[in-house]
């Protein structure tokens, strides 16, 4: 008799909700992309085994090759953390993880913690930043004392940041929060609907694109890097934080940590050089390539740092 799946064991207990990659508020999700890219994919490649998303973001492009060995990559720790929960090749418990959501949608009241201490009543209410904090302190507490793998982690994590990104009083994103808004949403977590058959050779990395071609090979590696002078790092700061779990210092009025180390070449005058090491150090078959030119849609941050002629150029 086959053993019940988290999908199985989640439609047979009522009052338990559920979330899938997708359901997530990101800039530059290519979600809605995923038709006109497979069907690319399927009219000029032959031969795909293997396929390596090096900017990943949300990870919505590997996950229409799960049927496949996928590669992802990120420069920000809270997106490799949700790809390790959706493509890791670890096996995870189903119970475990819907025991402890369980355990943490039954929290009434939470101690003071990180979160209160420098968030509260900003992105989230108080009550909504103890319990957070809370969370993701136990979540550490279990892993150092290994009753939780690295991938039961990832996705207790990856399930907090949607219930956090669900509720957050912003546009989408975390460069400010919306001001003078009651908080009618409350914090809680679903149970992430994540394969537990993904291929043995899957793996996720959390390094700099253009360092990570040089020591990996796909069939297809697609490249879908920023495109303007917005950084990532600025605008999910405070994901990213939760996800590290290392209670920064934060300043100003939108909390923000020190993200120098988040910095990328994409997002300055250096793109185009950037661009071109990158593509001339890929392994693969096959590239393919996203790239949005907002044009004279927006201001002058909106514009494209590499030009259609330098793209073309450097592609041929």
């Amino acid at each position: 008799m086959n053993k019940p799946t988290l999908n199985d064991a989640v439609r047979a207990m009522t009052g338990y909700k559920t979330f899938r990659i997708n359901n997530r508020r990101y800039l530059g999700n290519k979600y809605k992309l995923l038709p006109f890219i497979m069907r690319t994919v399927n009219r000029e490649c032959t031969d795909i085994s293997s396929v390596a998303d090096i900017f990943a973001g949300t990870g919505a492009v590997a996950s229409a090759f799960s049927d496949k060995t996928v590669i992802t990559n990120d420069m920000l720790y809270s997106n490799y953390i949700c790809h390790n929960a959706w493509f890791s090749p670890e096996k995870y418990r189903e119970k475990t993880i819907i025991d402890l959501i369980e355990e943490y949608n039954a929290l009434k009241k939470c101690e003071d913690n990180y979160m209160t201490e420098n968030f509260s009543n900003t992105y989230f209410s108080r009550a909504d930043c103890s319990k957070i904090g809370c969370i993701r302190e136990n979540i550490e507490k279990r892993y150092r004392e290994n009753e939780i793998t690295f991938r039961e982690r990832s996705m207790l994590t990856t399930s907090l940041l949607y219930a956090m990104d669900k509720i957050a009083k912003t546009c989408g994103h975390y460069d400010a929060y919306r001001k003078g808004v009651s908080f009618e949403q409350s914090l809680e977590l679903c149970v992430p609907l994540a394969k537990n058959d993904n291929s043995e050779k899957n793996k996720c990395y959390n390094e700099d694109a253009n360092e990570l071609v040089k020591k990996i090979k796909a069939d297809l590696v697609y490249i879908d890097p920023p495109y303007n002078s917005r950084q990532y790092g600025d605008a999910y700061h405070l994901l990213e934080n939760v996800a590290r779990w290392s209670k920064p210092d934060v300043y100003g009025v939108a909390r923000k940590m020190n993200r120098d180390s988040l910095k990328s070449r994409y997002c300055t005058k250096e793109a185009t050089k950037a661009f071109e090491e990158l593509v001339e150090n890929i392994n693969a078959k096959y590239i393919l390539m996203s790239y949005n030119n907002m044009a004279s849609k927006g201001n002058d941050r909106s514009n494209a740092k590499i030009s259609d002629e330098d793209i073309k150029t450097i592609l041929s």
